[in-house]
């Protein structure tokens, strides 16, 4: 049996990649820069399942080969031998490749930081996951755009929402939701607060909420200009100084949802509605996504985490210098280098459980 024959889905994963190749090189799709995106996130998909298949099909033709020649000259037959132990993991790795990912693991990310139980401690906490997400994001080149804040007097964070983006068209594995949907629910602290005199630990927490950002021509999400409300007003900083004169805030209100959208950072009225419109489809479609993966009896397990503000995710305990993750019980004591964004230890961690989960439930 080939391996086009053992595995027909991966030959379809090469024919598509073949024909995205070929749409790409013409000049008409290349002078489009969105249609462009949309092929090059596919063509990124593609790509590892075609690698994967490829070094299988090679190996399998090299055995063949290896098994025809030892017929005449003994000496291929270790050849041979050596070959078919390779097999078995090349095929595993493909069967693997081949379980279909989150379809919005390339997107990149909307994250809001909201302080939680614990008053001027739990803002300082918000400032510190902003600051660790900010360095991660750093360690893996990617881009952070600050849309909205709402800062406190000793420097903590009441609430903050970015935009973590990759540079380019990345493979899904790559992609920023693929790792920052994990990072979903409620973080919780335990350390002396810089407001505590007697030195006592106290436990406060942050919420974290994370989703996938749409394209400004996603038309899996539209939005009727009558369904939505609009006001605008002044900028303000910490503490209610003005920071600027004009009203060029935006406040965007869907109203069959109900989700309210505010965006004071841009410079400009038109760029803060352009940054809340993005913002608000990027919510609409993972509501979108939920509601059907819920229909489907088969919610998205990282898709659900990140989405479930109430969830306890992980501890941080500054007095041991640990760091809790427990949905997978990975536990570490370097918890001050991953605030300075060696995250990607806990990350993986959940990344593995997931995909174990799926493995699992695509050989059921």
């Amino acid at each position: 049996m080939t391996a086009a024959e053992e595995f027909p889905a991966a030959q379809t994963a090469l024919d598509e990649y073949r024909n995205l190749e070929e749409d790409m090189s013409r000049p008409e799709v290349a002078s489009d820069p969105d249609k462009m995106r949309k092929l090059g996130r596919r063509h990124a998909e593609l790509a590892q399942i075609v690698s994967v298949y490829s070094k299988y099909s090679a190996l399998c033709d090299d055995y063949d080969a290896a098994k025809e020649m030892a017929a005449e000259d003994p000496d291929f037959e270790e050849e041979a031998k050596r070959i078919e132990a390779e097999l078995p993991e090349a095929r595993e790795k493909l069967r693997t490749a081949l379980i279909p990912r989150d379809p919005d693991d390339a997107r990149d990310t909307i994250m809001e930081i909201k302080a939680g139980a614990g008053g001027e401690e739990a803002a300082l906490f918000a400032g510190d996951l902003l600051r660790m997400y900010t360095r991660y994001a750093e360690r893996r080149g990617w881009t952070v755009t600050v849309q909205s804040e709402n800062s406190t007097e000793l420097g903590g964070i009441k609430d903050v929402q970015i935009a973590v983006r990759a540079k380019g068209a990345v493979a899904p594995a790559d992609g920023v939701w693929a790792s920052l949907k994990y990072e979903g629910g409620v973080h919780r602290v335990q350390r002396i607060p810089v407001t505590e005199s007697q030195g006592r630990i106290q436990t406060s927490a942050a919420g974290v909420i994370v989703f996938p950002e749409a394209d400004d021509d996603d038309d899996e999400i539209e939005i009727d200009p009558k369904d939505l409300k609009i006001d605008i007003f002044m900028s303000s900083g910490p503490g209610g100084q003005s920071v600027n004169t004009t009203y060029s805030a935006v406040r965007m209100t869907h109203i069959p949802t109900g989700i309210v959208v505010s965006m004071q950072d841009e410079k400009s009225q038109i760029q803060n509605r352009a940054s809340a419109l993005r913002v608000l489809k990027s919510r609409l479609l993972a509501m979108k996504h939920e509601q059907e993966a819920a229909e489907a009896a088969d919610m998205r397990h990282s898709q659900v985490r990140s989405l479930d503000r109430s969830e306890r995710i992980r501890t941080y305990n500054f007095p041991e210098n640990r760091i809790v993750d427990h949905r997978t019980n990975y536990k570490a004591y370097n918890l001050d280098q991953v605030l300075d964004g060696d995250l990607q230890a806990v990350i993986d961690s959940d990344i593995q459980a997931d995909e174990a989960a799926r493995l699992a439930a695509a050989q059921q």
